[in-house]
């Protein structure tokens, strides 16, 4: 399968998070006050696990960035563990592989999509875990903060590279080794129980590149995510007004 195709089977996962989480608060626009607050408080909750899924600092910018203590690091990194948009996430892509008999070794049925779901939430938890361990030990910063800046390819130069980079309590960016080492751990450790089609130091060297092309890809949308959250909570108001 090529990188391009992977790549898009990612995206399709991600915009599905992304449609299931906004959809609440869109739909609330049209409805009566008390099913507005429902809705509303719903969305709510689906934003901050998007959030914590993104690996996001909320709508902060770079400018307010404070160090974490190790006792706010490992409360966001249990929350990641148990975030159901991960779990969701690896519904998605489990599904995506059966489709396409992705690895052939499993086959199809109950059995084979188990398969495929354990192995991306496996990767999935190793990558989080070995990152999580590293960062904590060197005191990087992997969340991302919105840059503050204007412009767009100002923003999305900013944007690309903060797949690759973390900060220091210092507030200063520099290469993530906890963001690369998480990822290599989830991509080759992940090999131990790929089947004989997906089992090679190679693949899991294409795995790697993937996921931090992804990494890098989706830093875009963490940078105008909050734009479109202001977009839509503007057009909430604008709908309360009206009679």
């Amino acid at each position: 399968m090529s990188v391009s195709r992977v790549m898009t089977d990612k995206s399709i996962c991600v915009f599905g998070i992304l449609a299931l989480t906004f959809t609440p608060l869109v739909a609330a626009q049209n409805q009566d006050s008390a099913t507005v607050e429902q809705k509303s408080s719903a969305a709510s909750r689906g934003i901050d696990h998007l959030f914590n899924y993104l690996n996001m600092a909320g709508t902060a910018n770079a400018s307010e960035f404070q160090p974490l203590t190790q006792k706010e690091r490992t409360h966001l990194y249990l929350k990641t563990m148990v975030n159901p948009l991960g779990f969701l996430k690896a519904g998605f892509s489990g599904g995506i592989n059966q489709w396409k008999d992705k690895p052939p070794e499993w086959e199809q049925g109950a059995s084979g999509y188990g398969k495929r779901f354990a192995d991306i939430l496996g990767q999935y938890s190793i990558q989080r875990t070995a990152t999580f361990g590293l960062s904590s030990a060197l005191h990087e910063d992997n969340r991302y903060f919105n840059s503050g800046k204007k412009g767009v390819w100002s923003r999305t130069g900013y944007a690309v590279a903060s797949g690759i980079l973390a900060r220091h309590d210092d507030g200063s960016r520099h290469l993530s080794i906890s963001q690369l080492g998480g990822v290599a751990a989830g991509a080759f450790l992940s090999r131990t129980w790929q089947p004989p089609s997906q089992h090679s130091p190679g693949d899991a060297a294409v795995s790697f590149g993937i996921t931090m092309g992804s990494n890098m890809g989706f830093g875009v949308l963490k940078e105008f995510l909050p734009d479109l959250g202001r977009a839509i909570r503007k057009k909430r108001k604008e709908a309360s007004r009206s009679p």
